[in-house]
């Protein structure tokens, strides 16, 4: 009887475990999230999906590839996915569009160009200038990529159009393809592609755009107004994991973040994942929270305006929210 008992026991410890298991995973929210691309470049938000920090947020995430900021943005404009990951200057656009609906920013991650300058031969004493009269693949028209480039030529008394050409007609995906089989002086690449093309010995790395332009918020997330005001306990959640994601990559090795990000990268050998860190690293190019500053986004709208994107600049507090960052920042040791 007794050893009957337990067994009862036991096999009821068992099916109330499974239950509060099924309960916990039911209670996780839903969240879809569009990325502008996949890259090692964001490297503290796949810490926070493999080190589990979404879920311990209550948030169960899906992870969409945009393929480009202005697909990112239909995406949260329509509804079809929740929140977008790509530059801010996609909002900015938005809201000068006169759309009601806009795109508000709530957390910055990256902290200035993860792109790489990539010539056909090694060049170890590369200048700026020496791209002049040449043609630089340099994507999407008004993007991120394009607008920086165009940035660092300028403080480098390159007039784009005239010193230089850039090479708008082709979205980022294609653009090492086209390198490749021929088009263009020059490249910009995300890593790991960059150290993929140079290990296979196809084109190789003469500059960083991050180290040339100095911080810029150059990818942030954003979500429309409205669902913003629906959603803040929600938005909140997501700034905490992208927060513990920022301040783990800060506080962990190469070999460590590498070795944590595997999963989103198979196909990257661990020798490029390491690598492409510590370079990521040492430009200072992750965030170290998540709030992007009013005087950033100034930066920002200059350059946008230097490479006649914008006629106006767009009022801080219309496209941008400090709130959800500084309360993960109070909350969050």
């Amino acid at each position: 009887m007794k050893r009957f008992m337990v067994v009862l026991i036991v096999i009821f410890l068992g099916l109330a475990l499974t239950l509060t298991g099924c309960g916990s995973q039911a209670s996780l929210t839903k969240i879809k999230l569009s990325e502008v691309t996949h890259s090692l470049f964001y490297a503290p938000q796949y810490v926070a999906l493999t080190q589990g920090f979404f879920k311990e947020e209550g948030l169960e995430l899906e992870l969409l590839n945009g393929e480009g900021a202005d697909k990112v943005m239909t995406g949260v404009l329509s509804g079809q996915v929740d929140i977008g990951f790509a530059g801010p200057e996609a909002s900015v656009y938005v809201y000068n569009e006169g759309k009601e609906d806009n795109s508000v920013v709530f957390a910055q991650l990256t902290n200035g160009d993860g792109t790489f300058l990539m010539a056909r031969k090694p060049d170890p004493n590369f200048k700026w200038s020496d791209v002049k009269g040449k043609t630089i693949i340099g994507g999407r028209k008004g993007g991120m990529p394009e607008v920086i480039l165009q940035y660092v030529l300028r403080n480098n008394g390159l007039t784009p159009g005239k010193d230089v050409m850039i090479d708008t007609t082709m979205q980022f995906a294609a653009m090492p393809g086209a390198f490749m089989g021929g088009k263009g002086d020059y490249v910009i690449v995300f890593e790991p592609t960059a150290s993929e093309m140079e290990k296979a010995g196809k084109a190789f790395v003469v500059a960083s755009l991050g180290k040339s332009s100095g911080e810029v918020p150059y990818t942030a997330y954003f979500t429309k107004r409205s669902y913003l005001e629906k959603n803040p306990q929600t938005i909140q959640k997501f700034t905490n994991a992208i927060y513990k994601g920022q301040l783990w990559v800060a506080s962990h090795t190469p070999e460590e973040i590498a070795k944590a990000i595997k999963p989103q990268f198979p196909d990257s050998s661990d020798d490029i994942l390491i690598s492409v860190i510590k370079r990521y690293k040492e430009q200072n190019t992750w965030k170290k929270d998540p709030v992007l500053l009013e005087k950033d986004l100034k930066v920002l709208q200059k350059a946008l305006q230097d490479a006649g994107e914008l006629n106006k600049t767009a009022p801080y507090d219309k496209v941008v929210t400090q709130t959800f960052g500084e309360t993960a920042i109070k909350n969050i040791k």
